[in-house]
């Protein structure tokens, strides 16, 4: 099943997102000053992650799995009220950082806490995809189903990941240095 395995590939690379940012996040609760430009990177890139990849497979996904298996959807609604927090999360994390960088007086102590909240809850969003969606897929989907949820990919999908990793080139020097994830 290539689109599994491309979901896990996803899992492994925002993994490694989600270290660099724990890396910075560790450095702020130690009272030092993290490259807040590579957090900012980072963060963007994770925000267009989710608006070109992540919402049109999670469309897809759920109404295709409502329909194959009706029991699917207390997990998939469970999942999207925890994306949309997360999303949301994201989002505030993204507004401070904008102050931060604009030399706006924000709290630290306060961002750390909230990059780490955001961290756990994302790590713990990856791990219920993992233990709770694909299990599901895997059950339910046959090949066109599949294939269907390959063809929700954007249109020119591979040439954003490209135009992504040259607009965020530190971010990628960094991800290169990260530890291979656990998956």
């Amino acid at each position: 099943m290539p689109m599994l395995k491309q979901l896990r590939q996803d899992h492994a690379n925002m993994a490694r997102m989600l270290h660099v940012l724990q890396l910075k996040q560790k450095s702020l609760a130690a009272g030092e000053r993290p490259n807040f430009q590579l957090v900012r990177e980072v963060v963007d890139y994770i925000l267009d992650y989710q608006e070109g990849f992540t919402q049109p497979l999670e469309k897809v996904c759920t109404e295709r799995l409502q329909e194959l298996d009706p029991s699917s959807v207390e997990v998939t609604e469970c999942l999207s009220k925890d994306y949309r927090a997360l999303q949301s999360r994201l989002k505030q994390l993204s507004n401070d950082l904008d102050m931060i960088l604009m030399d706006a007086v924000v709290p630290m102590d306060r961002f750390a806490e909230d990059l780490k909240a955001y961290l756990e809850a994302h790590r713990a969003y990856l791990r219920d995809e993992r233990e709770l969606l694909f299990p599901l897929i895997r059950e339910n989907f046959n090949d066109q189903d599949l294939e269907a949820l390959a063809a929700a990919l954007p249109e020119g999908a591979q040439a954003q990941l490209e135009r992504l990793q040259e607009a965020y080139p530190e971010l990628y020097a960094e991800l290169r240095d990260a530890p291979e994830p656990m998956t």
